[in-house]
């Protein structure tokens, strides 16, 4: 049996945080594993954890989404990082920061799903 993608999802807003997990955790073949409130948490989630995506708020008190990206690339660079944002106009930084896409809040859900699936190949899967 193929392991699940395994998700550590950051954002600041508990809500939107929430409903994020509702989302992925009730798909096959995703994991939630860990939840941030901020960046410095989602880096330390990261580190602790090891997932294979990690879905972050581009604004959060602290460090932000995109320092955060740019960390966690730097060194964990096997993790890819979907950035998400309510505005737009933050996909061209967002990208530049290192993440491996970028989605607006309120996308539907199943380009969120196929956005984070496609990020993750088989064979990474298989890594712990």
């Amino acid at each position: 049996m193929e392991k699940p993608t395994r998700l550590v999802i950051a954002d600041d807003n508990p809500h939107a945080r929430h409903g994020l997990r509702a989302i992925l955790g009730a798909q096959p073949g995703m994991e939630v594993i860990g939840e941030a409130s901020q960046g410095v948490e989602a880096v330390e989630l990261v580190d602790a954890l090891l997932p294979h995506v990690a879905l972050l708020d581009v604004r959060m008190p602290v460090m932000d989404g995109l320092q955060a990206t740019r960390m966690i690339k730097n060194s964990w660079p096997q993790v890819k990082v979907v950035l998400i944002s309510m505005y737009s106009d933050y996909q061209e930084e967002a990208l530049g920061s290192g993440a491996d896409a970028f989605l607006v809040k309120g996308c539907p859900a199943d380009e969120l799903i196929m956005t984070i699936l496609s990020q993750v190949s088989p064979h990474q899967k298989s890594k712990p």
